[in-house]
This record gives C-alpha cells, structure tokens and sequence, in this order.
C-alpha cells in the first residue's frame, strides 16, 4: 500500500498519468495535474475511457468543466445508483475529461487562499477560467492527437466554455452547456449574499442544501432528490477542502472571482462574450426549477446563437440547478448523449 501511494504521489507532482480501474471493469481512469502558464498552478484533470481504448477522434472526446462553487469530480463523476455522469459517457465510447479550475478541487489553490480572505480581492475570474481551460483542451489534443474536441460547461461552465469556443472554434467539434448564464434581469444570483467582496467565500452543508432547493414547490421537495444522494455528494465535496473540512463547523471555501464577475458584467447588464461567435452545433439544457440561473436565461441565450450550424435545447421538468444529481437525471443524460452522438447535416 505505501508503494502505491508513492507511486500516484510521484505521478500526480510530474504531471504523469497513472491508471486505475474503476469499480466497472469495462471502464479506466486516469489522473493527472497539468501545469499552467502561471508557475506553481496546476489543474487537476481526470480521463475515463473504455478499457483497451488505443486510440480515438476528436468527436469521442468530450471535457467537462464545474460551475462556480463545487468541484467537477464530486457531481460529474460521482457515483450514484452505481454510476456517474462521466461513466455513463464513457460506456457510449467516448475519452471523457473533467477539470477542475485552480482553487478548487484537486487542482492548485491559489496562495491567497491560505491567507484569511478579506486580505486579497476576489480570486479566479472568468477570464482566468478560460485560460484554464485552455491549458486542459490543449493537454487533451496533444494527448490524443486530435484537432477537436467536444466541450460541457455547467452553470458559470457554460461561461466559461462559451468563452472559449468564441475564441478558439476551430478546436471545438460540439458545444454542450447546462444551465447557461446570461444576463441578469432582476434579483441577485444566489452565490452573492452582499457585502463586500473578499477573495473567497465559504459555504456550509445546510446552506448547500437550502440552496439547491431554492424554488422547488414545497410537496415536491420530499422526493426530489433519492435518499442518501445529498449526503454522498455533500461528503464528497467537502472532504475536496481540506483546510475547510478542519472549521467549525466544517465548509467549503471557494473563490469569489465568478461573484465579482456577476456585479460587474452578468448583474449590471452587460456580457463578457458574444454567443454570435460561436460557430460550431450547441446544444442548451435547462431545468423548470431553476433558481439560479432561471429560464428566461436560457431563451435569451439561444435567441444569441446565429451563427451556430444548428442549435437545440431541452427544458427538464421537475428538476434544479443540481438535476445531474435528481430523480429526473436520466432526462438530462441521454438528451445531451443523443446530441453528442448524432451526425447531422444540414440538406440542401
């Protein structure tokens, strides 16, 4: 056991891949913590693909990226009723990636962090993110030799993916974002609870809950989420902060970089990027409940997509913000597996 831990310690600092087999056989993982162009930042990066997968396009490569609080790992692949979202990817033959952005998850945190938060500004803005990001895209082609690849963004995600693919189409084959952000018209998002703006912000256990079933009628929150779901994602996600995991109560610190983005841009009216400069097939996923980033976002986003090949999007019913990790979930999986898979051409 200690040889091991050496060896995924040793592979984790270099950089290098390491496999495990994950609990379905059919199924390998793999990790690794890629270098940014900022030194001593690292971005965490976990793959899973079809055991004895030797090569792949880019149309079966897919990476995922978080939203503005919790990490990628703890909702994407975590495992509920015996499989993840990333699992159920990878079985339909796809090289799947998830990244964490730097300070959160696994990936390298920020020194600011490690200092008490109101001595620094707001860490980790969106175009940061999209650097990120960047660093992860540009790991994967390299890694698999491919020109494109296919990107999922949820929540500020879909910020930070949309951002991307308008700055870099011709390394995106299709574009999938969840809950999109867009302009704000009225009350504030529910990460921003006012006042001023420290580098960070912690979050508790009861607070996540409250906040994940903000605006669900009141007869349908009994069975929303399976029993014990909330309990596992929330072990998961907290046990990622190690430093908060020691407070008391324990909480989960994460970088306010995304709420200052949401005064200054999303909030006051005015967008970081243009949805016209996206140029490659979209597909939009949406739930009925969504507190926070409600449905008229979702419409306006689609109206902002002119110049895409074609475009789509699905409105899930009885479901949240959080329905990757509902009772309806299966909703969300095969609507964005049917898009990922299909190959449409435009007749003429």
């Amino acid at each position: 056991m200690k040889n091991l831990l050496t060896a995924v310690a040793t592979a984790v600092l270099l950089g290098v891949g390491f496999t495990v087999h994950a609990a379905d056989p059919q199924i390998a993982m793999e990790e690794f913590m890629v270098p940014t162009a900022d030194p001593g930042i690292s971005v965490y990066v976990r793959n899973k693909h079809p055991k004895g997968m030797k090569t792949v396009t880019g149309d079966k490569v897919l990476l995922y990226v978080h939203g503005a609080t919790y990490p990628s790992e703890t909702a994407f692949d975590l495992k509920l009723n015996g499989f993840s979202w990333m699992d159920y990817i990878a079985k339909h033959g796809y090289d799947v990636y998830l990244v964490d952005l730097r300070g959160y998850g696994k990936s390298t945190r920020p020194p600011e962090m490690d200092k008490p938060a109101a001595d620094n500004e707001p860490l980790v803005r969106s175009d940061t993110a999209v650097k990120d990001v960047g660093t992860a895209v540009d790991f994967i082609l390299k890694r698999r030799g491919v020109q494109k690849i296919n990107l999922l963004g949820w929540s500020w995600g879909t910020t930070i993916m949309g951002w991307y693919t308008v700055q870099n189409n011709d390394k995106v084959n299709k574009l999938v974002l969840y809950a999109p952000q867009w302009i704000r018209k009225d009350t504030a998002s529910l990460t921003d609870t006012g006042g001023k703006l420290t580098a960070y912000r912690t979050v508790s256990r009861d607070a996540a809950k409250g906040r994940w079933l903000t605006g669900v009628p009141e007869d349908k929150k009994a069975d929303l989420i399976p029993a014990g779901w909330f309990e596992a994602w929330a072990d998961a996600t907290f046990a990622t902060d190690q430093v908060g995991a020691k407070m008391t109560p324990p909480v989960l610190r994460a970088p306010n970089g995304v709420v200052q983005d949401g005064r200054e841009y999303w909030g006051a009216g005015k967008a970081v990027y243009d949805p016209a400069g996206i140029r490659v097939p979209t597909f939009l996923a949406h739930a009925e409940w969504d507190a926070d980033l409600p449905s008229y976002m979702l419409h306006a986003y689609f109206a902002k997509l002119t110049n895409a090949p074609y475009k789509r999007y699905v409105e899930i019913g009885e479901g949240t913000h959080t329905v990757i990790m509902e009772k309806n979930r299966m909703q969300l999986f095969t609507a964005v597996q049917q898009f990922l898979d299909e190959k449409i051409k435009a007749e003429k």
